[in-house]
């Protein structure tokens, strides 16, 4: 209680330090609202949108406030979790966890909105306790009974069937659940995916220790479809040409192009293994890629998985592979296709041992370090 009351004076005394408006690289930005805090509870903040923009997330309905408002690590969470789901004509869930996706999943079939957010929840089910859940189509009332049966911080949709609310608004048969914040947010496909997409406005800011400030156009991708995919070819003069000579079933490829999207929001080092449009394990925040690729294959193995195996899965790296070693890692653990830039000095040998192992080796158009 002393640490609740310590934090509520704390942010008593800042709420409206910020400026209403503010002009950054000549775009005028008005405060939306004063946050519960930013990353932490002892950093007061405020969130603002672009004057005059018609914002995905700057304009987002309440529709159900918990016990306080928003934080920026909330606002964080949506961000990202909405930048997964933008990607896909098909219903899409996302759940992110400290800026980093635990679990996300894409419709397979004729598979509900509830099965798909199952899907994404329980990729990681232990790591999703707390998270922000994001859907790119309106949560039916099954998929909200679902949310409310294990513990989450808010869900983020464009719209909600009818009742839907009373579900989220039921603290006595949900009492675990009871200070959950829903909100409303515009249609994530408006955000801007592709290279060559209408960006003004979306230029990402990084401040720096001194208050110095890069600003940068945002992170997106040249792959359109799974047509896009191209299997990976390089020369050097210890391997000659090579160029990769399995190819990817075509569900594999479409679950390449999946993994290839949730990674975009991955901090890097990162990878995504997945199968069967289901995140099985993500590897993040590595310094090294075999690292990253070591701790997803752990994670799946020894922390939720249990006896299943990764056989048949695909992975998606969002940098290249300096060696073979990431790719024998994951060829060991039952990957068999695999999508990551090129632009190392020894691809051609990356390649020649891919066909070795029997793995697709696709090459990216693009490196995707995302460094949030």
């Amino acid at each position: 209680m002393a640490n609740e009351l310590n934090r509520d004076t704390y942010l008593s005394k800042h709420v409206g330090d910020f400026a209403d408006t503010c002009v950054i690289n000549g775009v005028t930005y008005q405060k939306v609202d004063d946050l519960r805090y930013g990353t932490n509870p002892h950093q007061c903040a405020a969130y603002y949108k672009p004057v005059g923009a018609d914002c995905v997330i700057g304009d987002m309905k309440v529709l159900k406030n918990g016990k306080s408002g928003l934080s920026q690590t909330n606002l964080e969470d949506i961000s990202y979790a909405l930048n997964i789901v933008k990607f896909f004509d098909r219903p899409a869930c996302a759940v992110m966890k400290h800026v980093n996706p635990s679990g996300a999943a894409v419709q397979c079939g004729n598979e509900t909105l509830k099965a798909i957010y199952l899907k994404a929840r329980d990729a990681d089910a232990r790591a999703a306790f707390g998270s922000v859940i994001a859907f790119n189509e309106e949560v039916d009332a099954d998929t909200a009974r679902e949310i409310m049966s294990t513990f989450c911080e808010c869900v983020v949709a464009p719209s909600y069937a009818e009742g839907v609310l009373d579900i989220f608004n039921d603290g006595e048969t949900y009492k675990l659940n009871k200070h959950i914040r829903i909100l409303q947010c515009g249609d994530p496909r408006k955000l801007p995916r592709y290279v060559g997409d209408n960006s003004v406005g979306h230029n990402t800011m990084k401040v720096l220790a001194d208050g110095s400030v890069v600003i940068a156009e945002p992170l997106m991708t040249n792959l359109r479809s799974a047509a896009d995919l191209r299997l990976a070819e390089a020369e050097n003069k210890r391997c000659g040409f090579q160029k990769a000579a399995c190819q990817a079933s075509p569900d594999q490829l479409d679950d390449l192009l999946f993994a290839w999207y949730v990674n975009l929001s991955v901090r890097s080092n990162g990878v995504v293994i997945a199968r069967h449009g289901q995140t099985l394990c993500v590897g993040t925040g590595e310094q090294d890629r075999v690292g990253a690729i070591e701790q997803a294959v752990v994670k799946f193995g020894e922390k939720y998985q249990g006896a299943e195996t990764l056989q048949g899965a695909v992975m998606a790296s969002d940098g290249f592979f300096p060696f073979a070693d990431g790719l024998e890692v994951a060829a060991k653990a039952g990957i068999t296709a695999i999508i990551a830039p090129s632009g190392s000095l020894r691809d051609a040998d990356v390649i020649a041992r891919a066909n070795e192992l029997g793995v697709a080796l696709y090459h990216a158009p693009e490196r995707i370090f995302s460094h949030h």
